[in-house]
């Protein structure tokens, strides 16, 4: 039998190149430093990271994928934009997933998942204390997925994944109520039942606190004029 062909140096080194520039877009996007809209021009992005056109046509693809990226025939690239109708459907398909996934994750957690989940918080806090609201929306998601990945459910843990990408875009357009995001005592109340291995107080929590970010959402408002590609990826000149 035929061994597959081994991928060239020349290959792999693109490959990796295209991780490299999709990793700083996702990272952009989730932290609300490029808006829903913006267009991701293939020549100033390979300027801004020195690649080519190629490698980054390859992580515009992968993030079209995961859909963070929209591609359009004939436009190029711009960061997605999720429909009122996408947002409620996100939002609802969270609020039926994640509180089963609270309550397994409060069955299983051991003292090294609470200690990682206390981290979050910690790291959401300080984001917030240094006005950084995009990254605490990160952080926030972070937190969910690693509640997901301490349910060992690793196929809904997948679509929770997905669905906390999709809500990053979300919060971008439609967030009304920054405030919420100093809420800081659903987290600590869910951390807390977790710890305890409260799996209805988990499950119950996480509902309430699904229901309140949702609630925070205005579905007639858009988000922001996008920035320019090189103050979002790199900084202000």
């Amino acid at each position: 039998m035929n061994k597959p062909a081994r991928p060239a140096p020349k290959e792999l080194k693109q490959n990796a190149a295209s991780a490299t520039v999709a990793e700083g877009l996702e990272l952009a996007i989730h932290e609300h430093r490029l808006a829903p809209g913006t267009k991701l021009g293939e020549d100033e992005i390979g300027e801004i990271y020195g690649v080519s056109r190629t490698v980054v046509r390859s992580a515009l693809q992968a993030l079209a994928h995961e859909q963070l990226v929209q591609i359009e025939r004939h436009r190029g690239a711009f960061v997605a934009q999720p429909s009122l109708r996408e947002a409620r459907e996100v939002f609802e398909a969270r609020e039926l997933l994640e509180p089963r996934t609270a309550h397994s994750a409060a069955l299983r957690a051991v003292p090294e998942d609470i200690e990682r989940l206390r981290r979050h918080i910690e790291d959401e806090h300080a984001a917030l204390a240094a006005s950084d609201s995009g990254r605490a929306v990160r952080l926030s998601g972070l937190f969910h997925i690693e509640i997901s990945r301490i349910a060992d459910q690793n196929t809904i843990a997948g679509f929770i994944e997905t669905l906390i990408a999709r809500s990053s875009l979300i919060i971008a357009l439609y967030w009304r109520r920054e405030s919420a995001l100093c809420e800081s005592h659903a987290h600590h109340a869910l951390l807390e039942a977790i710890a305890a291995n409260d799996a209805k107080q988990a499950e119950e929590l996480m509902r309430s606190h699904l229901v309140d970010l949702h609630s925070a959402l205005d579905l007639r408002e858009k988000g922001a004029a996008p920035r320019s590609l090189k103050e979002a990826l790199i900084g202000p000149g």
